[in-house]
């Protein structure tokens, strides 16, 4: 085709956020209720179009995230996760997605605004299951969303930012339960963590919980990257009944 016949095709680009956070030791998403078409009243991730005119990606996913759930993005780490553009993802036309992923700790209760009916965190475990179904692909967008999130535990210290200043390795242990879904083996999960050095640091004093003997307190240490890194078992069968 002679370019100058050739029209560029009219092609939107979005942006979509998909945000972890623990809440009482369970792994919680960020979802909105869309308050316009399509899927009015449905759940979905935070997200929107680009304002063509004066944005780029970046900012526009911190300014959806404002905007829908009134979250500061700069207070977060968001790390591009993919792009998304099968043709039929959107019904109003051919829309690529650009997804964003952070995941941390103590993140507030979300304000709605804009075009979101409400922000919420639901569990994962709920999306996972069925009994919270979302809008467009955005389930597929949050599981290799999650996926990232799962092995970003696996090579790096990420779990510890979601403990307190001091902690017992059993508390260490749950965040990695939380996260990963799945029951781990103490003794396991103890050798494999003492395996790694400098992640974590004991600080020579104890902590008693109920009955039993006092548990050894430790804090996070100076290392980053796991080496080696903390695989999940393999096999093993998560909380939501998939391998």
């Amino acid at each position: 085709m002679p370019e100058e016949d050739w029209t560029p095709p009219p092609v939107l680009l979005a942006v979509d956020l998909v945000i972890f956070t623990l809440r009482e030791s369970v792994l919680h998403a960020l979802l909105v209720e869309r308050g316009v078409d399509p899927f009015c009243g449905a759940l979905a991730l935070p997200g929107g179009f680009l304002d063509n005119d004066r944005e780029d990606v970046v900012a526009a996913a911190h300014r959806e995230l404002q905007e829908e759930a009134n979250l500061d993005a700069a207070q977060l780490h968001l790390e591009q996760l993919g792009a998304y553009g099968a043709p039929d993802r959107d019904p109003r036309g051919r829309v690529v997605s650009v997804a964003y992923l952070a995941i941390a700790p103590g993140l507030p209760v979300p304000i709605a605004g804009t075009d979101a009916a409400r922000a919420t965190w639901t569990p994962v475990s709920d999306i996972l299951g069925g009994h919270v179904r979302l809008a467009f692909d955005h389930e597929q967008i949050l599981i290799d969303g999650l996926e990232r999130a799962r092995s970003k535990l696996e090579h790096s210290a990420l779990a510890t930012t979601f403990c307190g200043k001091t902690f017992t390795i059993n508390e260490l242990q749950q965040v990695y339960e939380a996260v990963w879904g799945i029951e781990l083996d103490l003794r396991n999960f103890y050798r494999k963590v003492q395996a790694v050095s400098d992640f974590i640091v004991p600080i020579g004093a104890e902590r008693r919980a109920g009955k039993g003997r006092p548990a050894r307190l430790f804090k996070a240490g100076p290392r980053t990257t796991l080496h080696p890194p903390l695989t999940r078992p393999t096999g093993a069968t998560t909380a939501e009944g998939k391998q």
